[in-house]
């Protein structure tokens, strides 16, 4: 069943590739409220969390862990928006429609962080829709630049991405396996999209470019962690 919805899904979003600019910018604002209305997306794979046992966390402990999972969930936003703004302005349609694959792969890793906030009491970030307003705006001119540059944004975004989930994994209390088995599945995840990204022509970003993508995370890691 899991594998018809994701057939039925990815055909849908590939007869974007048909429509003009306006309409595909106009698909990406529904998008874009589907994204960042908590509730509003459904995973197609269970989390990795659910069949992990509960564990007693401290007080301290649980604000922690949520502000971790809410970076994360922060970070799928912007992961949605990046891969939006770039199918939206793709020039060749089997960019497009991978990009609008990953875009797909990734709601999964936003509906676990959302259930794992939920779960911890906590909330989204407040500014998830600034966020993703930014990051759509990124994917835009990313795609804009060029498929190569595109898929390189992508690849380079996947890196930064595996490397704050290996330090989020370090920073979990070690007796909450729920939030570790989500982060555990999101980096096999990631690192296969970056791959792919890079596998398919993407070129090295320039350095000054991978660093301003650096300062931007961090920034949003710090407000996140707390609002």
């Amino acid at each position: 069943m899991t594998g018809c919805k994701r057939f039925a899904r990815l055909s849908a979003m590939s007869s974007t590739s048909r429509h003009s600019l306006v309409d595909r910018l106009l698909i990406g604002v529904d998008e874009a409220l589907r994204t960042c209305v908590p509730g509003s997306s459904h995973a197609e794979r269970e989390s990795p969390g659910a069949a992990q046992p509960d564990t007693k966390l401290s007080a301290a402990e649980s604000r922690h862990v949520a502000g971790l999972m809410r970076i994360n969930h922060t970070g799928e936003v912007c992961a949605q928006a990046l891969y939006r703004g770039q199918a939206a302005t793709a020039r060749l349609d089997q960019v497009r429609e991978s990009m609008e694959e990953a875009a797909a792969e990734e709601i999964d890793h936003l509906v676990w962080c959302e259930q794992r906030l939920d779960a911890l009491g906590a909330k989204p970030s407040l500014f998830n829709p600034l966020w993703y307003g930014m990051s759509f705006g990124l994917g835009a001119l990313a795609g804009i630049a060029g498929d190569r540059w595109s898929l390189g944004f992508v690849a380079e975004t996947e890196k930064q991405v595996c490397e704050h989930l290996e330090d989020h994994l370090q920073k979990l209390p070690e007796d909450d396996r729920k939030s570790r088995a989500v982060l555990e599945q999101m980096l096999i995840d990631e690192h296969r999209h970056g791959a792919t990204a890079k596998a398919a022509g993407g070129a090295d970003l320039p350095a000054p470019v991978q660093s301003a993508m650096t300062a931007m995370a961090s920034l949003m890691k710090r407000v996140t962690y707390r609002i």
